[in-house]
């Protein structure tokens, strides 16, 4: 399913070419998004089946382009979870995985940037803009983005590189996969960051785009220096 959110809403700014300063981070790219069952109940059941496919593409282009990725792996306080990176349901999806020389952030709650390097390890690479890809968009995609857009990260969701699964009320109401993924990036989009689509993030590997424009709120001055870490 194709989203145009890019250029939904104008900002002040145009978007500057992905440089040096820009990592993809994907989070959470693990076989265990796909136990249905265990996020969404007997109805459970995902969105965007295309998204590691999109991720896949992100990843091959940011590789050729000699530019920074980060990996999370969620390793779950949760028993039941099958996002623990002992068990095979943990591990990454079929060519999803890290390679080597790549950061790998491992992390137990939502949020990639809590009780983890990943702030450190951002800094001590120059790293000052962010998109981000991956699963699920309410849950750690959504956390992790709301971190860095607070943090002063200029942060860019590939919306279509994200998958949501569908979520149970209190009351048993099963909230359509979907759904959820959209109000997640609408969320997001404007206040946390900015959102586009995996193509466009990789266009803008090669040139500016002055037809995508920030909308980001909520954050530190654009060209405020990120203070490298001891």
């Amino acid at each position: 399913m194709t989203y145009t959110l890019g250029n939904a809403a104008i900002g002040d700014s145009m978007i500057d070419r992905f440089g040096s300063d820009t990592a993809l981070v994907v989070i959470d790219a693990q076989n265990g998004v796909n136990h249905h069952a265990h996020w969404g109940g007997s109805c459970g059941h995902r969105n965007n089946p295309q998204a590691e496919d999109r991720i896949a593409e992100l990843l091959a282009a940011w590789r050729g382009a000699d530019r920074l990725v980060y990996f999370t792996f969620h390793n779950s306080r949760e028993a039941a979870s099958p996002l623990k990176i002992n068990l095979a349901s943990g591990q990454s999806l079929p060519g999803l995985a890290p390679l080597p020389g790549e950061r790998v952030i491992v992390k137990d709650v939502n949020s990639g940037f809590v009780g983890t390097e990943l702030e450190v390890k951002l800094r001590r690479d120059h790293v000052s803009r962010l998109v981000v890809a991956g699963f699920f968009t309410n849950m750690c995609v959504d956390t992790t983005v709301r971190a860095a857009g607070n943090m002063g990260y200029d942060t860019y969701l590939a919306h279509d590189a994200c998958a949501a699964g569908n979520r149970l009320a209190y009351d048993g109401t099963s909230f359509d996969a979907d759904l959820i993924h959209r109000v997640s990036v609408a969320n997001l989009h404007g206040e946390f960051c900015t959102a586009m689509t995996s193509v466009q993030a990789i266009g803008l590997l090669a040139s500016n785009n002055v037809a995508l424009h920030r909308v980001q709120g909520n954050e530190l001055h654009r060209g405020s220096e990120m203070v490298e870490a001891a």
